[in-house]
Formats: C-alpha cells, structure tokens, sequence
C-alpha cells in the first residue's frame, strides 16, 4: 500500500475515532440546558484558564529553547514560542504531526554553519522533542501515582476499571503494582534480549533507550535545575487550568434553581485535589491518537466526573468542553499568530 494511501487511511480513522466518541458524549445532551449551563458558567474563570494556558505554552518554549541552545544560541526564544504555537495547531488537524512542524521551522530559522548546513538541522531537533517529550511522560507518570497514592480510595477504582481496564479483576493494588512492575521489567528483558533478531523489537529497544538517554541527560545539562523548574512551572500551568474550569462550572449550581442538589453540592465541594485529578484523565487521553485530543477528551473527563462524582454525563460534558475548547481555541489563536508572524518575518528578510 502507498505511502500516501496509508496516511490518508490512518488519518481518516483517527477522525472518525474522534466523531464516535464525541457522539457517545454528547447523544443525550439537551442542547437548551447545554446552553444553559454555559451561560451560568463564570467566565472570568475560564479567561484566567485561557491566560494560564498561553502562560505554559511560554514556559514550554523557554524549556525548548535550553535544548535548542547547545545546538544553535542563535535560535530565539520568539522562534520557539512561534514554533511550539504551530505545532499545536497542527496537532488539532493531524494528531502527533505537530512536533515534526514545529522541528522544521526551527530548522529553517537556524543559522547556516561553516559548512554550509544548517546548525540545527533537522535529526537534532527531532532528538531535543524526543528528549522533552521522555520529562513529560515521567512527569505524567509522577502525577498519576501522586493522585493514586494520595486519594486511590476515592479515585482508585475509576483508574482500575477505565483506565487500566477490568481484566485485572479484583486484584489488590499491591498486588497490582507488584505485577506491573514485574510485567515491564519481563518485557523490557524480552525486547533487549531480541533486539537485534526482531526488527519491532529492535525499534521498540531505540525508543526506550532514546527516552532513558533523554532523561539521563537533562540531569547533566548546565542549568539542569531550571530544566527541571520550567517542567514543575508548565504542568503546575495545568493544573490551574484545571482548577480554574472547576471554579466556572461551580456557576452552574448557583444560578440552576431545577438541577439536582446533589451534583450542585458535588460541584461546589471540588478543589484542588480534585483538580489534579482531572488534569490527570484528561493527560491520558491524550494518549489517543485523534486530532487535538477531540473526543476523546471529553469522553474520558466526562466518564470520570460520572464514576467518581456522580456528575451526570449532560454536566460533565460542560466541563469537558470548557476545559477543551478554551485551550484549542488559544492554541488556534496562538498558531495562527505563530504562522503569519514567521512567514511575514521571511518575506520582509
């Protein structure tokens, strides 16, 4: 199958992955109390979500740019903000196509060494997004097992049976970490010792040892420390993305006089813990592969507002979508600015 044949197929399933799961969140919505709910919502909350989301878009290209650094000094901290904002806004068309947009401008906006060659060419910038995208997903990883091992009875159960998935049964969670960990190390054993008879195996081995390289290796950079601060500064972003969307939704219950008492008195009673975790979900979903996170988003944050609050599917999609599309459209606004900014940057040079 060709090449173009293939991408079209992958992309068009992916869209379609997105449509489904956008239709099981919203099939039994009421779009009078939808609106309804949005026009009860306290919108200064989500103007300051909107704001703290720039805020980590900032951060994250001032994170890249001390990567970027030893490769080219000449690359601005302007250029990777611009670079970072289009990537996002590639992602919300193509899923994962962003991080190869935004390592091609950077680039093109690097300075041509003695050689004729770009400084920064192409294959090291793609290893700096490697290497930030290894402190993310441990990042991730670190606030999920801060969420389990902090609230797992209030929280546990949802992650057991929609996120780890229900074939474990009633296992315990000792015994389910116990068996995590002996499962990773077991496979990480079988994919080292075949690496080099397995093509997939092979290729699977690159990828986790380019992620442990990456790793490894900001703890040895100068001004590591700062590395390590931006990275607590961009997800602490989050969270008060997170929070922020909680405080709007809280509107919902004051000015709904036919809502049920009990979801406006489980609206009111969330907080920072709470939002933790729900920036937690929505982390995960991410790792679906459908164009900007749509759908898959609102179904994983709507499912957990109803399994662990009680929040019917109808409010908790009000959340979803506030939380999701407050950022893609800063993402969208901010891309777009990226984009004409760069291309009238060349044209008048």
């Amino acid at each position: 199958m060709p090449d173009k044949l293939k991408n079209i197929l992958r992309y068009s399933v992916s869209a379609a992955v997105a449509v489904i799961l956008l239709y099981a969140c919203f099939r039994n919505v009421r779009w009078a109390d939808f609106t309804s709910a949005l026009e009860s919502c306290r919108w200064g909350f989500v103007v300051l979500s909107m704001a703290v989301g720039v805020l980590s878009f900032w951060l994250r290209a001032i994170r890249w740019r001390m990567l970027l650094g030893p490769v080219d000094p000449s690359i601005s901290r302007r250029v990777c903000f611009n670079s970072v904002n289009i990537g996002y806004l590639a992602n919300l068309v193509l899923p994962r196509a962003g991080e190869f947009v935004r390592c091609g401008f950077i680039t093109k906006a690097s300075e041509k060494g003695p050689d004729g060659h770009r400084r920064a060419s192409y294959d090291k910038v793609i290893g700096t997004v490697v290497l930030e995208r290894a402190w993310d997903t441990l990042t991730m990883l670190l606030c999920l097992c801060l969420v389990l091992a902090s609230t797992w009875k209030r929280f546990g159960g949802f992650f057991k049976e929609n996120v780890i998935g229900q074939a474990l049964g009633s296992m315990s969670v000792p015994w389910l970490l116990v068996s995590m960990a002996a499962a990773a190390s077991l496979g990480l054993c079988l994919v080292w010792a075949l690496r080099e008879r397995v093509g997939l195996f092979g290729r699977i081995w690159k990828i986790v040892r380019g992620i442990w390289e990456g790793v490894v290796s900001c703890l040895h950079m100068e001004s590591g420390w700062m590395f390590i601060v931006l990275t607590v500064g961009i997800w602490a972003c989050y969270w008060m993305t997170a929070a922020s969307i909680i405080w709007a939704v809280q509107g919902i219950g004051d000015g709904a006089g036919t809502m049920d008492p009990s979801v406006v008195s489980a609206l009111g009673s969330m907080g920072l813990v709470d939002a933790l975790f729900l920036m937690t979900v929505g982390s995960v979903s991410s790792l679906v592969p459908v164009p900007g996170g749509f759908g898959a988003y609102h179904y994983l944050v709507s499912l957990a507002l109803l399994s662990v609050y009680g929040i019917p599917m109808p409010v908790g999609i009000v959340f979803a979508t506030l939380s999701h599309e407050s950022q893609a459209l800063m993402q969208m606004v901010c891309g777009l600015w990226g984009y004409f900014s760069e291309t009238f940057k060349k044209q008048i040079l």
